[in-house]
């Protein structure tokens, strides 16, 4: 097993409701190694999408730490870690979020636009990915004119233009029919491989996340390797 890429330790998160704390998780201890695929199941409410927004830098957790290598990213000001996410993570979620006044090819020059990329420069490389997820004929198409396959190849696009190391994704087949999103995650795990990408994928549907190198729940608050049911095995070691 090659070194972690990301660590997390004493990771929790809380909010206020009224005069008492909702406790999502608290002292989660985690490990992603570099070039892993990681599959996070659990029962809806549970607190997985929470813990992708934290890992992914889009909430401060309540106490912990989240190191991607060398770099606490829990420890950055806003503007850092915004600049850190677009530079070193592809989001996916299970709402597209195109902006459906833009074409496809205009949503997935975004992140590079943001970068200050050259316009010129960013439709080329942006053209790339679309070719590559086998949207090449639709760069031209506005969101609402693509299907919803083809809506999750652009979002797939998107997350992978920026070339980031790392690609979270929170129920990307989740809004699929069952031939779609096999179709989708058959294209997520050759994307995981060729882009040498570390993915951290939550989702619902045991098959696929049973295809990932790794499995694991999130139950009551604390993270276990899931059973072939998406449930934590009764007895047994695992890592974590």
């Amino acid at each position: 097993m090659s070194e972690p890429y990301i660590r997390v330790r004493d990771l929790s998160k809380r909010y206020q409701s009224g005069s008492s704390d909702l406790v999502v998780f608290s002292e989660l201890d985690l490990e992603v190694y570099r070039g892993e695929m990681l599959a996070l199941v659990g029962e809806s409410g549970c607190g997985k999408s929470t813990l992708l927004h934290l890992l992914g830098g889009l909430d401060s957790p309540s106490n912990g730490t989240i190191y991607y290598e060398g770099t606490e990213i829990s420890g950055l000001a806003e503007p850092e870690r915004a600049d850190f996410r677009n530079r070193e993570i592809g989001f996916v979620w299970q709402i597209h979020y195109l902006l459906p006044e833009f074409t496809a090819l205009e949503n997935v020059m975004m992140p590079l636009l943001i970068r200050g990329w050259p316009q010129a420069r960013a439709a080329s490389e942006s053209r790339a990915r679309l070719d590559e997820v086998g949207l090449g004929g639709r760069w031209s198409h506005r969101a609402g004119e693509l299907s919803g396959g083809e809506q999750q190849r652009a979002v797939l696009a998107r997350a992978l233009v920026g070339k980031p190391a790392v690609l979270l994704a929170d129920e990307p087949t989740g809004n699929l029919d069952f031939r779609t999103g096999e179709m989708i995650f058959q294209l997520l795990e050759g994307l995981h491989r060729s882009h040498q990408l570390t993915s951290v994928l939550v989702t619902h549907n045991l098959s696929f996340a049973h295809r990932c190198d790794r499995v694991l729940s999130l139950e009551n608050g604390v993270l276990a390797p899931a059973g072939p049911t998406g449930s934590p095995p009764a007895a047994g070691p695992g890592y974590l």
